[in-house]
């Protein structure tokens, strides 16, 4: 039987026909007084609101029989236990073992904690050495500058991170590079100095063209100043990868390396020593309050009840809005410019996870899967592509973020500066409050001393579009590991119910095996012969 034509999922669909699907979500809360009291959660320092969605107490509990139904229980041990939840590659996703902390685990979880330890003592010595200043480079000047290279998840978590917790003071300059079109590198390169910068080279497989590539041009650049090229590489790089005699092999001497482990996903990777610019700016400790944050979500998703656990039941909603209500777009949109990122991220965690097509069984799923993701901080958002969410023919799914308090600023102090941060920060809140319930309620919104001025077809917002909004204490290492491990979860949970693996990305592999053949066709026109007309034409335009 397909999931699709399974008891749970057909009462849901009943559900749905039988009018709950049209019915407006200003309805839903006339209805219901205390219906934000019954669809909102706080947990430690999170509180979600996804009252603002089309649901009722009756969707919730249809939902949850799904969930039983797919064994969702079952699946959530398997992945926290580290059974092998990856199919298609044989091999568990044990993310969630790098930040156990020895507490709670269980199976092949257990089992790699202590070689968990040994690579984070391994960072915590090279973080310190760095941090400290003792870290030297060829002339023997203190490593001023740190450059990241890698791309993906090799990118993407590190590059979050930082900028998010970026009031946290470093003694370093960190760097990022991922973009192989040579423009990002050259700028960059431009602006530093040989003896004080070290590089980063990450690359889970240490194949990737793109990383490599990049840190080719790294050593040509070092080597402008540096004559003995052990140097470059003793003094001048670090490599992270699950393949130390490859890095060996490359230059990189065993005491500059880091290791993890191919049942780290490259999207789950910034938990591991992929980490490392992390650790660097915020410090070990710091590092370490991240990945504590990233255990207590885990521990709620393991723990908690399926009624009050809040990646099961964020990922339930997803599933009701894309499967049932046909809403197949989702935005980000952080109301704090530091979660700039974050939008990014969360399109390489969802989209690399579950867009896929095909069942854990390799049958091609009949349903709807992964919704498209973007988004942008929330201010400029509104002036870019808010009009759509407003007024245009796509129904779109939103998740907002703010913050509870701003911790860069005393509320209490009455200087001008203070004072001005504090009028920032409750704009900032206004806006993203008005947004939501404008998108819910559209036209209702509307007081009724302004309704005559919006007697026209031309303003006329239909609304009925679903948000969650989810408030942080504070933007901390704490509470941003337990923002991004509940992501991750709701995306494991959605994966289970689709019965498809969120942990491989067959289609990423792919696009790294035709760039290789592409670019020796580059050289070698001659190699093109066996290509479509259209790359054909496109290679000899760009080498004639």
């Amino acid at each position: 039987m397909t999931l699709d034509a399974s008891p749970a999922w057909q009462a849901l669909q009943v559900h749905c026909d039988a009018g709950l699907g049209t019915m407006s979500m200003s309805q839903l809360f006339k209805n219901d007084s205390n219906r934000t009291d019954k669809f909102s959660h706080e947990f430690d320092d999170l509180y979600v609101d996804y009252s603002k969605n089309r649901i009722t107490e009756e969707t919730m509990s249809l939902l949850f029989e799904l969930a039983d139904q797919q064994d969702l229980s079952g699946w959530i041990y398997k992945l926290l236990s580290g059974e092998k939840v990856n199919d298609t590659e044989d091999r568990p996703a044990l993310h969630t073992a790098l930040r156990a902390n020895h507490k709670g685990v269980s199976g092949l979880a257990a089992l790699v904690q202590d070689d968990v330890d040994a690579q984070f003592d391994s960072m915590a010595r090279i973080v310190n050495k760095v941090r400290s200043g003792h870290w030297r480079g060829f002339s023997g000047k203190a490593i001023t500058d740190v450059v990241n290279i890698g791309v993906g998840g090799s990118d993407l978590g590190p590059l979050m991170i930082t900028q998010s917790l970026q009031t946290i003071q470093s003694p370093v300059n960190l760097h990022f590079i991922s973009s192989i079109d040579g423009t990002q590198t050259s700028n960059l390169l431009n602006k530093l100095k040989q003896e004080t910068t070290l590089f980063i080279l990450a690359s889970k497989s240490f194949t990737t063209i793109d990383t490599l590539s990049n840190a080719e041009t790294a050593i040509d650049w070092l080597e402008e100043a540096i004559k003995d090229k052990q140097e470059i590489y003793s003094q001048h790089f670090i490599g992270v990868s699950t393949k130390p005699d490859m890095m060996t092999e490359w230059g990189i001497p065993p005491e500059n390396q880091l290791i993890f482990w191919d049942w780290v996903g490259g999207r789950y990777s910034l938990w591991s020593a992929i980490g490392l610019p992390i650790a660097l700016q915020i410090g070990m400790d710091k590092f370490r309050e991240l990945l504590e944050g990233a255990r207590i979500m885990d521990e709620h998703f393991g723990l908690e009840p399926f009624e009050r656990n809040l990646p099961v039941i964020l990922g339930l909603i997803d599933i009701w809005n894309i499967n049932f209500l046909n809403i197949q777009k989702k935005a980000i949109l952080p109301y704090d410019a530091r979660l700039k990122y974050l939008p990014s991220y969360l399109e390489q965690l969802v989209m690399e996870s579950n867009g896929k097509s095909v069942n854990r069984d390799g049958k091609e799923v009949g349903y709807k899967t992964c919704p498209v993701l973007w988004g942008e901080v929330g201010p400029n958002a509104q002036h870019a592509f808010y009009q759509l969410l407003h007024q245009g023919t796509q129904k779109v799914m939103c998740d907002f973020f703010a913050l509870k308090i701003r911790d860069d600023f005393d509320a209490s102090s009455h200087t001008g500066r203070n004072e001005s941060l504090k009028s920032q920060h409750e704009l900032a809140l206004a806006n993203c409050f008005a947004q939501s319930r404008v998108l819910m309620l559209g036209d209702d919104a509307i007081p009724e001393s302004l309704k005559a001025n919006f007697d026209s077809p031309f303003k006329h917002y239909p609304g009925n579009q679903p948000s969650n909004t989810i408030l942080m204490k504070d933007i901390s290492p704490k509470t941003l590991g337990m923002l991004i491990a509940l992501y991750e979860h709701k995306t494991f949970v959605e994966g289970v119910i689709w019965e498809i693996n969120s942990f491989d990305q067959w289609g990423v592999e792919l696009g790294k095996l035709i760039a290789k053949e592409t670019k020796a066709a580059l050289r070698d026109a001659s190699l093109a012969e066996q290509f479509d007309a259209s790359t054909r034409k496109l290679i000899e335009k760009v080498t004639s």
